[in-house]
């Protein structure tokens, strides 16, 4: 009887597990989603596009250090005591400064001492017969005295410049007609200066000039007569 019992127990057993193995076997497996493996280097790297002539020559291994501009040097002067003003007597250096400002360019001694050589005035071609001759002192009357001449003649011994015109009437003759104007002195205020005219029969100005000299110089102006002039005369 115990038997029986036993083989039955076993049996149901028996059927009890292989329903729960059945069971396990129908259950639905649903894969894992695939992870990708995290040891794999997923790193975005931007490779830099090449610069032309920034990559050096591969047979070009010499490091090149580019050369310094040299800046012009001035040149050095010789050292010397004697040519150094700084080292010099101040009295000296007075001494030059004064003997420079005293000293006269040319055109400056020619304006306070007058022209030392004739001053030629110019040549002037005229159809007039004759000419009205005038001349002034147009600075400061200071006793100035001319003598006038006309083709090596003296017409006119001696004349007072002062502030207003004088002058002469002069017949022209045919070609060169020569006037010239000595100075006698020299004024208080420095050189023989004067303004002069020339002016033809109908009183237009053929010449304008001044001069400036020293005593016993000349101012010379050349009027030549047409010829037309004088056949039709």
């Amino acid at each position: 009887m115990k038997f029986r019992f036993a083989f039955l127990f076993i049996v149901v057993c028996a059927f009890r597990l292989s329903a729960q193995v059945d069971r396990e076997n129908t259950s639905i497996i649903i894969p894992a989603e695939a992870v990708e493996d995290p040891k794999e280097d997923n790193e975005l790297i931007i490779n830099p596009e090449p610069v032309f002539g920034a990559t050096p020559a591969a047979s070009n291994t010499e490091v090149k250090i580019p050369k310094k501009e040299e800046l012009p040097v001035a040149r050095r002067r010789n050292f010397s005591i004697t040519n150094e003003t700084k080292f010099r007597n101040p009295a000296e250096l007075y001494q030059d400064q004064l003997k420079n400002a005293l000293k006269l360019r040319p055109d400056d001694e020619r304006r306070q001492n007058g022209s030392t050589v004739t001053q030629y005035l110019g040549e002037f071609s005229t159809s007039a017969a004759r000419v009205n001759i005038v001349y002034r002192d147009h600075q400061y009357p200071d006793g100035d005295l001319i003598r006038v001449y006309v083709n090596g003649e003296m017409v006119r011994e001696r004349v007072l410049l002062e502030t207003h015109f004088k002058g002469l009437f002069l017949t022209l003759e045919p070609g060169l007609n020569v006037i010239d104007f000595e100075a006698l002195n020299q004024g208080s205020s420095g050189p023989n200066t004067a303004q002069f005219e020339v002016l033809d029969d109908k009183g237009i100005v053929i010449s304008s000039n001044q001069w400036n000299l020293a005593t016993g110089v000349k101012a010379t102006i050349t009027l030549v007569k047409e010829e037309d002039s004088v056949k039709n005369e």
